[in-house]
């Protein structure tokens, strides 16, 4: 093949109120992954194409987009593997769309700050004492999650953040998983009080593509199966234990 057919949808809200698709041909390269590919539309033959890449190394998560149907990071995804074509390019699916292949990502960030993901500790000690001593299996215990890049697969994923806009999400609870597990934190308490809300890990619905569209293996549904876990433990035993709360 000399060249592919990438049909691009268009969003030019100065124009027309409504999305549309727009066929574009590039050369087909062997190596050239999507981002290529539209690097060279922007590049050669429309330059009002918007979307959004930086790194080009699958580590900054901010190319994530549909790719026949299904979220992918484009620096990642190869041309020959839609071979003959044509390839349907779309923005991330339960976002809304600013322009072209560019999404409002102000409702992801939000969720991320309701699940504080940064160390929490009340016992902060001094640079003069050293550092906080960790072995490698309780770096282990959380460096999956950790992994996660904030590419928002994962959202667009999950058909419960269709149906319900306001579940705080994969990524969320994957992230606030990764600093519940680091024993250097102190900031449980904290986190649950948002992820046990109405919009928090029991909406999940454990569908689990959260995970399978995941390019860094996180494995955010399990990171909610954990937490589910835990909580129903807790809950057992205030009912079996109840003097513990007075502990």
């Amino acid at each position: 093949m000399e060249k592919i057919t990438l049909e691009i949808q268009r969003y030019l809200p100065e124009k027309n109120p409504e999305p549309f698709f727009q066929k574009y041909e590039v050369p087909f390269r062997e190596k050239w992954v999507i981002l290529d590919a539209l690097n060279h539309i922007k590049d050669h033959i429309d330059g009002t194409l918007s979307y959004r890449w930086s790194c080009r190394m699958g580590v900054c998560g901010s190319c994530g987009m549909m790719v026949n149907g299904e979220p992918v990071l484009t620096c990642g995804t190869f041309l020959e593997e839609y071979l003959p074509g044509p390839i349907r390019v779309a923005p991330l699916e339960n976002f809304e769309i600013v322009r072209d292949l560019v999404v409002n990502t102000d409702g992801f960030m939000e969720k991320l700050k309701r699940v504080k993901p940064w160390l929490i500790t009340d016992h902060a000690k001094p640079v003069s004492e050293g550092e906080y001593i960790q072995t490698p299996d309780e770096k282990t215990e959380y460096h999956q999650y950790s992994m996660c890049i904030n590419c928002m697969l994962c959202y667009s994923a999950c058909p419960v953040v269709g149906l319900e806009p306001n579940f705080i999400g994969p990524a969320a609870i994957a992230l606030a998983q990764r600093y519940n597990y680091d024993n250097r934190d102190e900031g449980q308490d904290e986190r649950d009080k948002e992820l046990t809300e109405d919009d928090g890990i029991y909406s999940c619905t454990l569908v689990g593509e959260c995970s399978v569209v995941c390019p860094k293996a996180v494995d955010p549904a399990g990171a909610i199966q954990r937490y589910k876990v835990a909580g129903a433990k807790e809950w057992w035993k205030s009912v079996l234990m109840p003097w513990r709360g007075d502990e």
